[in-house]
């Protein structure tokens, strides 16, 4: 199954209304997001770095090293996501190495921009 096939069959879809927070630095993360619409502001220390959009990972960081957060997410616009806990993170890298290899490059790609904005 690919990432996109697997991500058509998700039923569990939360809605975060725009203005509102998905998660804020510094918190405890047991899950990651799939971003499926709307965008949503990644911000480190306050200031944007990122305007998330629809196919973005959020969150990936902290449920791969169970560290807190290192960044706040809030929706720009009304976001529907898709959460991921880490048991369900195992499989699905167990059963897709390609999911696995996606959230890589978003990681180290979200990593570049970050790099070079500070």
């Amino acid at each position: 199954m690919k990432i996109e096939e697997f991500l058509l069959h998700q039923t569990d879809v939360l809605v975060l209304p725009v203005g509102h927070t998905l998660f804020s630095e510094g918190d405890a993360g047991d899950s990651m997001y799939v971003l499926v619409s709307g965008t949503a502001d990644v911000l480190l220390r306050g200031k944007v770095v990122e305007s998330a959009k629809s196919g973005a990972i959020l969150g990936e960081m902290s449920i791969i090293d169970n560290s807190p957060r290192a960044a706040t997410v809030v929706a720009r616009e009304d976001c529907s996501l898709i959460a991921i806990n880490a048991a369900r993170f195992s499989a699905l890298t167990r059963e897709m190495p390609d999911f696995a290899l996606h959230v890589m490059r978003a990681m180290a790609d979200r990593l570049r921009r970050v790099g070079k904005l500070l």
